[in-house]
């Protein structure tokens, strides 16, 4: 289970960068409005960065916890440097959460098969705020 943890903890960090990328470059006359959701976004982020850090602490593993430990565990794409448009932007944070979801469940999968509770409760968590986050980012396609 570290190893999954370790992973969904690089997607996690580099994720964050993702959004506060797009939060930095994103354009348009919407820019207000998805300025601002994106800062949400990676503010939850950050608050699971912490969060999976901590269980994993807790439970005698060691998270991963330099950005080149990070780039080379994640499977999210950094982007590019560009301005970009919400519609784009959008798309991206939609798949990237679609792919998180399916990590979670998978790491909630394993955290039952091992009797982890703790961080089995804390993927509910998880997906849920996914599964939110994924079915709004869907009403703006």
């Amino acid at each position: 289970m570290e190893k999954q943890l370790n992973k969904l903890l690089a997607d996690f960090v580099v994720e964050y960068h993702k959004l506060q990328h797009f939060h930095w470059y994103v354009k348009g006359s919407d820019f207000f409005t998805v300025h601002a959701k994106l800062e949400e976004y990676y503010d939850e982020i950050n608050e699971a960065i912490d969060e999976v850090a901590e269980i994993m602490l807790m439970n005698k593993m060691k998270p991963a916890s330099t950005m080149k430990e990070f780039l080379k565990l994640s499977s999210i794409a950094e982007p590019k440097g560009a301005f970009t448009s919400s519609a784009t932007v959008f798309k991206a944070v939609l798949a990237d959460y679609k792919h998180l979801l399916d990590e979670v469940k998978a790491v909630k999968a394993a955290a039952d098969k091992a009797n982890n509770y703790l961080v089995s409760a804390k993927m509910d968590d998880y997906i849920g705020m996914f599964s939110k986050a994924i079915w709004m980012l869907g009403q703006t396609a």
